[in-house]
């Protein structure tokens, strides 16, 4: 183990070698890597464990720079281990230039069929006797990482002193259609809500659409197409996120000897937003993560985007209406466009059509729940759907809940401690 110091802050590197597959623990191992983080204050003191687990599918756990965002909050009571869930960050990073070392599309999709919250929590499961002696720690689950969390409380209840979500309560039986049924009709909410803001950008919006269906350009072998210009509106779902994207389109345009033309400033900022290379597993598995029974994800948001031809660029741009943003879908296309997700392309088809994922939660285990748990829930959520969540709420007994309209999905970094107080509270039974 390696140690070193930051403001505030002593950190000390850990790898745990773990099953990959967990049903044979005798089988293939592969390595998991979690940055311990200490006060400076309390570095020799026995302190209870927080487990927190990042959003995604397919990021690894936040780079904290000393006590910065909701970290500082939580040292003053545990030892924090940040996770890089496998397959993320330093832990057996899965991509497309490691994935062909498993060899063709139907071994990396198996592979990655045991990259879902399931393994993720039997990974803690391993992790933590080894870092608490057997006592029970707490989950801090931050969107994805709030479902890994209720998997937790319905598979190993009995590792968990409490836990604590935000913006991450799923539906325990939703098929990926009725996921993105449910969330198109939030997105056009959170677009209208944009361009009432920023009315300008309504025809920004159909110039830039207008211009890459007519050139079709490339930054860095990215493909720049309207569809990826409209999936910018998966910044819409942050606190800050209108404006930095007011800010984007604002930059758009440039005078040059040959006419106007997409500044090469857009161009790069566009390719470097619409970019999966540092998280490519987001939307390798991003619907695999609500793949329960026999029934197939199969490009659930690409299917039901049929439904809501409001969102189709093209139409937009044969009447006079706005071109929408779409959010946090991913489609065929995305594996076209993007080098990064090109060499995984049949992979990711194999994902969509699986037919035999194991079930994620246990209703009757979680109506019987006697573990802590508090739940930041957003009104105004893009990602997840407020109504699914407090459906899982009141299924969960025993979850205190936060409603709250102040902060959008990334709350727990934009609130940071005080998120983080009014859910100690609640599991604390203090509020």
């Amino acid at each position: 183990m390696i140690s070193y110091r930051q403001p505030g802050v002593v950190l000390t590197d850990r790898r745990f070698t773990v099953p990959l597959d967990h049903s044979d623990p005798g089988g293939e191992q592969i390595e998991v890597y979690g940055r311990e983080a200490v006060a400076t204050s309390r570095a020799g003191e026995e302190l209870p464990w927080l487990v927190y687990l990042e959003g995604g599918p397919g990021f690894g756990a936040r780079r904290f720079v000393g006590t910065e965002a909701w970290l500082g909050r939580a040292l003053r009571d545990y030892r924090v281990l940040l996770l890089d869930q496998r397959g993320t960050g330093r832990s057996t990073p899965a991509n497309r230039q490691t994935l062909p070392l498993r060899g063709g599309p139907r071994e990396q999709a198996d592979y990655l069929a045991h990259f879902r919250s399931d393994s993720i929590v039997r990974d803690c499961e391993l992790i933590r006797p080894q870092l608490t002696g057997g006592a029970p720690w707490t989950v801090l689950g931050q969107s994805f990482g709030g479902f890994c969390a209720v998997r937790y409380l319905s598979s190993a209840p009995e590792g968990l002193a409490a836990v604590m979500i935000t913006g991450g309560l799923p539906s325990l039986d939703a098929h990926a259609d009725d996921v993105y049924r449910a969330a198109y009709p939030r997105i056009e909410r959170k677009v209208a809500a944009h361009y009432a803001r920023y009315p300008q950008d309504v025809e920004r919006a159909r110039a830039i659409a207008a211009h890459l269906a007519e050139h079709r350009p490339e930054s860095a072998g990215h493909r720049l197409t309207p569809e990826g210009f409209q999936a910018l509106g998966i910044m819409l779902g942050s606190g800050s996120g209108s404006h930095q994207l007011h800010y984007l389109l604002e930059n758009a345009f440039v005078r040059t000897p040959g006419g106007t033309e997409l500044s090469d400033a857009f161009q790069e900022a566009m390719r470097t937003a619409a970019s999966f290379a540092g998280h490519p597993l987001y939307a390798v598995l991003h619907e695999a993560i609500y793949g329960q029974g026999e029934r197939p994800t199969a490009w659930a948001a690409e299917r039901v985007r049929a439904e809501f031809p409001q969102f189709d660029a093209a139409t937009a741009l044969a009447g006079d209406g706005p071109v929408l943003f779409t959010g946090e879908t991913i489609h065929p296309w995305h594996f076209d466009v993007d080098p990064a997700l090109r060499p995984l392309r049949e992979t990711a088809e194999l994902l969509a059509q699986r037919t035999d994922w194991p079930a994620l939660y246990d209703p009757e285990r979680l109506a019987a729940n006697e573990v802590p748990v508090a739940a930041a829930v957003y009104h105004d959520d893009m990602y997840v759907d407020t109504e699914e969540s407090l459906r899982t709420a009141a299924a969960i007994r025993g979850l205190r809940t936060w409603v709250t309209n102040e902060y959008e999905h990334d709350g727990v970094r934009a609130g940071g401690p005080r998120v983080l107080d009014r859910l100690l509270a609640l599991v604390r039974d203090e509020a």
